[in-house]
């Protein structure tokens, strides 16, 4: 199953499908209809609509198309009624102009100081009066479901460029926790040496004599403290198994998006770790360009499904 991101865009216009074949998508009229369906990133789905008055009646049901098929996105879905010709304009009828005079001079007769009507008001008046005569419950689901299809094929491309970028973030993660690992058996033995040179001196400092339970009970102490505050072995264990656990979810693909983001705050929480374990300055560059990593991987990850 692909990886598929929650970013896409998708359009269905003049009665032509995005893939290019043509749809009849007009009613019994003389109008188009244009369908458009865009989606961003969103914890949960979040569906709204805009529609003409005509179509409002179909939201329910294109409410359940998409909530079939699609389970995390802020998903916008615009519907426009066009005329064939945009520079004709329809006669207005003569009833409805008798009937918008009527209406006019009723108001004008309360209200003298009202504006008359214009033109352009006629003219729109009249178009919403002729307006709610055609059918549209057959076209409009084909058109949608075909703006759905178009929108399912851009996720998925956009979701298979996003796995292919999180799988060299985690190759990259793994050269690093490589180079990490052997640096550690080399500061221990560098404390080592330091434990011995303390535990000379001290031993000069009592003429042969026997070492001061104080000054030995303080080297051990800083000797132990030191081994375990730099042992980053079960952090380097965690992060490749969190690495393992999103190659497999990126190869599984479906609805991983919010477990790979549960998986990049745990990587985070081990690279910090890290970080502030890290006794030398190679080990913090290491731990450094883990996060920059990381949240390279955090932004993507916030798009996944």
């Amino acid at each position: 199953m692909p990886v598929y991101s929650m970013t896409g865009y998708a359009s269905v216009q003049h009665g032509a499908s995005a893939a290019g074949s043509e749809t009849d998508a007009r009613a019994p009229g003389s109008r188009r209809l244009g369908l458009e369906i865009r989606s961003v990133n969103s914890r949960f789905l979040d569906l709204s609509f805009r529609l003409p008055d005509e179509l409002r009646a179909m939201e329910p049901a294109l409410r359940t198309l998409l909530t079939a098929q699609l389970k995390r996105g802020k998903v916008e879905v615009r519907a426009a009624l066009e005329s064939d010709d945009s520079n004709a304009l329809p006669d207005p009828p003569a009833r409805v102009l008798q009937r918008l005079n009527t209406l006019q001079d009723s108001v004008r007769a309360w209200l003298p100081s009202a504006a008359p009507l214009s033109v352009a008001d006629a003219l729109r008046l009249c178009a919403n009066a002729q307006t709610g005569t055609e059918d549209w419950s057959a076209a409009v689901p084909t058109l949608a479901k075909e703006a759905l299809d178009a929108l399912i094929s851009a996720r998925e491309r956009e979701g298979k460029r996003l796995a292919i970028m999180l799988l060299d973030r985690v190759k990259q993660l793994r050269t690093l926790a490589q180079q990490a690992t052997p640096m550690i058996p080399l500061l221990v033995e560098q404390q080592r040496q330091r434990f011995m040179d303390r535990w000379k001196e001290a031993m000069a400092l009592t003429d042969g004599t026997t070492l001061p339970e104080a000054a030995r009970d303080r080297a051990l102490t800083e000797a132990t403290a030191f081994a375990i505050r730099i042992d980053v072995a079960e952090e380097i264990t965690r992060l490749d198994s969190h690495l393992d656990e999103i190659e497999r979810l990126l190869k599984k693909g479906g609805e991983v998006g919010k477990r790979l983001d549960f998986l990049i705050q745990e990587l985070h929480r081990e690279a910090n770790t890290l970080g502030s374990k890290s006794a030398a300055l190679d080990l913090t560059r290491v731990s450094v360009d883990m996060k920059v990593l990381i949240e390279q991987m955090r932004e993507q990850v916030q798009n996944i499904e």
